[in-house]
């Protein structure tokens, strides 16, 4: 499972990196992309804040947050002899996700977002980008481990 989860973990960065690539070069200078209706197309944004593009302009807080918050995961997955195979991947979704956002803060100054969701009029969803998806989907994988009780084994030799 550990193979598994470093698959997870390079895939979420390289898919991530090379996905804003593309932002990059197709959107940024261009209109929006519609690929389901108004519902779900791809747009062009510079997020210099975090999720729902809050607390902007902090590029050190983001910075020292996301090394103290992989210093953790790393300890999680490396130290820790009771995790699950399933907590090993959701740290991995998470650590793979916190990167691909990190290597865009370090390089840019900024996250390149692309992925825009619409729920017509009524509500119109942050703009976002894979390694958010990730880590959005690794968290929750892993408080639902934690609420069923299933982010340690029960037994550390089971």
């Amino acid at each position: 499972m550990n193979i598994l989860s470093g698959i997870i973990f390079l895939f979420s960065i390289v898919s991530d990196q090379l996905a804003k690539l593309w932002a990059v070069n197709q959107l940024k200078d261009g209109e929006s992309i519609k690929l389901i209706g108004n519902f779900l197309r791809f747009t062009y944004a510079e997020n210099k804040g975090a999720a729902f593009s809050i607390l902007q302009n902090q590029l050190w807080f983001f910075i020292i947050a996301t090394v103290v918050m992989l210093i953790i995961l790393g300890y999680m997955f490396f130290m820790a002899k009771n995790l699950t195979p399933v907590s090993r991947l959701s740290i991995s979704m998470i650590a793979g996700g916190a990167i691909g956002n990190f290597i865009d803060r370090l390089r840019l100054g900024y996250v390149v977002d692309f992925i825009d969701v619409r729920f017509g009029s009524f509500y119109n969803f942050p703009i976002f980008n894979i390694a958010d998806s990730f880590v959005v989907c690794g968290t929750i994988l892993m408080i639902i481990l934690i609420l069923f009780n299933k982010f340690e084994k029960s037994d550390i030799n089971g």
